[in-house]
C-alpha cells in the first residue's frame, strides 16, 4: 500500500503542476512540471521547516522512501523507451545508421574521458578534491544523452526528419555502451578487482547491448505475429504491455540490457505492424494508449527530477562546481560529436553539428546512475554536479533547442554540401 500511496501522491502533484503550467507558465509540459517542482522544492528547503513543516516532512519522506534508480531504470524507462521506439520509422533509422552508431558508441567514450579529465583538473581550483576515478565516473554517467528527455523535447522542436532521427536514435541506442562504461568505472571506484582488458570489456558490451537487441527483436517478432492473427485492440494493448513488463523480467534474469530490449521490441513492432492491414480502430487505440502512457510517465518522471532537490544535501555549496561541470560537459559534447563526424563519408553542416551538440540533453538516467553510487563524500559531489548539469540541460537547452534548430538554414547548408559532393564526384 505504501507504493500505491506514493504513486497516488505523485500523480496528484503532477496533474496540479501540469494544470498550473498550462494556465500560467505555458512551457512544454514536462519542463513546466519540473520547473514548478524545483521552485516548490527551493521554497520548502528554505522555509519549509518553519512555514510548512508538515508538508515539508511529508514530501521529504516521500522522496526519501522511493528508490529513484530502481523506479526509473527498473520500471518507467522500459515503458518510455518502448513508446519511443514504436514511433521511429525504421527506414529513416537505416539512412542515419552510421551517425547513430558512431555517436552512441565512440561519442560516449570520447565524452567520458574529456569530461573526466576536464573535471579532474578544474575542481582543485574550486576547492574540491575529487579522485580521478570519480571524475571519470561522472563523465560516464553524464555523457549519454537521455532518451526520455530528448524524445519529450524533440516533439516541441520542428527539426528535419533526418536530424530528428540522428538525435533520437543516438539517445535510444547509447544505453549499451554507457551502462558498460559506467559499470566498469564504478567497480574500479569501489575497489573491486575486474578485468579491464579490451577482450573482457568487448564481451561485456556484446552480452549487455547485443543480447538486449537480440531479445528485443525476438519478442517483437513473436508478438507481432500474434497480433497479426488476432486483430483486436484490447488484446493488442495487453500484448504490448506484456512485451514491456515480461520482456524486462526476462532481460533482468539474463543480465542483459532491459532498455535496449525495449527499444528493439518497440522498433520492430512499430514497423512490422505497418506491413499488414490493422483495423483502424485497433491502430488508433494502440497509438493513443502508448501516447498516454508516454505523457503520464514523462510528467511523473520530470516531477521526480524536480523534487530530487529535497534529498540532495548542501547543493548550494556545489553551485560553482556545477557551473564548471556544465561548461566541461558541453565541451565534451562538442568534441564527441565533431570527432566521429571525421570518420563519416558525408560532411555535416555547421548548423547540423550545432543542433546535435545542443540537442544532447541529459535527464533522469544520469541522476539515477549518480544515485546508484555507494554513499561517500565523493558520491555527494558527483550527485550534486550531476543535478546542476541535468537541470541546466533540460531547462536551458530544452527551451532553446527549437530556436537553435533553424530548419531553413539546415536545409540550405545540406543542399550546398550535396552540390559540392556531386561536383567532386564529377
Amino acid at each position: 500500500m505504501e507504493l500505491y500511496y506514493s504513486f497516488s501522491a505523485l500523480i496528484v502533484l503532477a496533474s496540479i503542476f501540469s494544470y498550473l503550467n498550462y494556465r500560467f507558465l505555458k512551457l512544454p509540459s514536462t519542463i513546466g512540471i519540473m520547473v514548478i517542482a524545483i521552485v516548490v522544492s527551493i521554497f520548502l528547503v528554505s522555509f519549509g521547516e518553519t512555514v510548512l513543516p508538515r508538508t515539508f516532512g511529508h514530501l521529504h519522506s516521500l522522496m526519501s522512501s522511493i528508490d529513484f534508480t530502481e523506479v526509473l531504470m527498473g520500471a518507467m524507462l522500459n515503458f518510455l523507451l518502448f513508446a519511443g521506439g514504436i514511433h521511429i520509422n525504421i527506414d529513416d533509422l537505416k539512412e542515419q545508421l552510421i551517425p547513430v552508431l558512431l555517436f552512441s558508441t565512440l561519442g560516449v567514450v570520447i565524452s567520458t574521458f574529456v569530461v573526466g579529465f576536464g573535471m579532474f583538473y578544474i575542481l582543485p581550483f574550486l576547492g574540491i578534491e575529487l579522485p580521478f576515478i570519480y571524475c571519470l565516473l561522472f563523465g560516464a554517467l553524464i555523457s549519454p544523452t537521455d532518451p526520455v528527455a530528448v524524445l519529450s523535447i524533440l516533439k516541441q522542436a520542428k527539426v528535419s526528419k533526418s536530424l530528428e532521427t540522428k538525435v533520437a536514435g543516438e539517445s535510444l541506442f547509447n544505453d549499451g555502451i554507457a551502462v558498460v562504461t559506467f559499470t566498469v568505472v564504478l567497480q574500479l571506484a569501489i575497489g573491486n578487482k575486474i578485468d579491464i582488458g579490451v577482450e573482457s570489456i568487448g564481451l561485456l558490451l556484446l552480452k549487455e547491448a547485443g543480447g538486449g537487441l537480440l531479445l528485443g527483436v525476438i519478442l517483437g517478432w513473436v508478438t507481432s505475429r500474434l497480433m497479426r492473427e488476432v486483430d483486436d485492440y484490447i488484446i493488442s494493448v495487453l500484448v504490448t504491455l506484456s512485451v514491456v513488463m515480461g520482456g524486462y523480467l526476462i532481460a533482468r534474469q539474463m543480465h542483459i540490457s532491459g532498455p535496449l530490449t525495449m527499444v528493439a521490441a518497440g522498433l520492430f513492432m512499430g514497423n512490422f505492424n505497418i506491413k499488414f492491414k490493422m483495423k483502424s480502430i485497433t491502430q488508433d487505440y494502440l497509438i493513443k494508449f502508448w501516447e498516454l502512457i508516454d505523457e503520464i510517465l514523462n510528467a511523473v518522471l520530470f516531477l521526480f527530477i524536480g523534487f530530487e532537490l529535497l534529498v540532495i544535501k548542501d547543493l548550494t555549496h556545489f553551485m560553482i562546481p556545477g557551473l564548471a561541470a556544465i561548461v566541461v560537459v558541453l565541451l565534451g559534447r562538442v568534441i564527441s560529436i565533431y570527432g566521429p563526424t571525421k570518420f563519416m563519408r558525408r560532411t555535416f553542416s555547421p548548423q547540423t553539428v550545432k543542433v546535435l551538440v545542443w540537442g544532447g540533453i541529459r535527464g533522469g538516467v544520469s541522476i539515477a546512475l549518480a544515485l546508484s553510487i555507494p554513499k561517500n563524500e565523493s558520491s555527494t559531489v558527483v550527485l550534486s554536479i550531476t543535478y546542476c548539469v541535468v537541470v541546466f540541460s533540460i531547462i536551458v537547452q530544452g527551451l532553446t533547442i527549437a530556436k537553435v534548430a533553424n530548419p531553413k538554414k539546415i536545409a540550405k547548408e545540406e543542399l550546398e554540401l550535396e552540390i559540392v559532393a556531386l561536383n567532386e564526384e564529377k
